[in-house]
């Protein structure tokens, strides 16, 4: 529900105070939102976020690359993003249908990605880029995130101790991809900047109890 920024920078602060905590970041805020943040910290002397989480990855990069760049450079924010695999798109898995006991196989997925279908296609063009590197997909999706220099860290969404191995070999995948990989994969997945638009997180902080 709708919290008046000043006492959401406040209420941080306290934290800090208190000594729980020695700093405070946002998850899925807007760039106004943590804009409004910052200045009011900086008007009355209180310590600002630091970080975001937003999504992040090759098929969404509206907010990190575009929305935020103002904010990089006047704050130095930082970003811990997730969902690099793009709810499992990224994988590759999805490529010939929707295996059974898959995240897109429940029908609420429909609802939270109802483009979901062309994510894929677009997903499968980036195939051809894995198989040059010589690594599954997955990897490459993950590695090309931890390229951005304003990420600080990746979160993983591993299901098992043998999902979280095999997700950090990305690690040994980030040196491949060279500002030319990089022009190839946006060549086959275009990225066009868009006006921010509210997500559902905005719109439920905005709302009135």
């Amino acid at each position: 529900p709708f919290t008046p920024m000043e006492e959401v920078v406040r209420a941080m602060n306290f934290v800090l105070d208190q000594g729980w905590a020695f700093y405070w970041g946002t998850s899925q805020w807007t760039s106004a939102e943590i804009l409004e943040a910052c200045e009011i910290a900086s008007k009355l002397g209180l310590v600002r976020p630091i970080v975001e989480q937003p999504v992040y990855n090759l098929l969404e990069r509206n907010k990190v690359e575009f929305e935020f760049v103002d904010l990089y450079k006047k704050y130095k924010l930082g970003l811990t993003t997730w969902s690099p695999l793009s709810s499992g798109i990224l994988t590759g898995k999805y490529s010939a249908g929707t295996p059974k006991g898959s995240r897109l196989e429940d029908p609420r997925m429909k609802v939270i990605l109802p483009n979901s279908a062309d994510l894929i296609a677009k997903a499968a063009k980036l195939q051809a880029i894995a198989k040059e590197l010589d690594c599954p997909l997955a990897l490459l999706a993950i590695a090309w995130c931890l390229t951005n220099a304003n990420v600080s860290t990746v979160l993983l969404g591993a299901k098992t101790p043998a999902q979280l191995e095999e997700n950090l070999k990305a690690l040994a995948i980030v040196d491949k991809i060279t500002p030319e990989v990089k022009a190839k994969m946006d060549e086959l997945v275009p990225f066009v900047p868009n006006e921010p638009q509210p997500d559902k997180s905005t719109m439920l902080r905005a709302r009135h109890l």
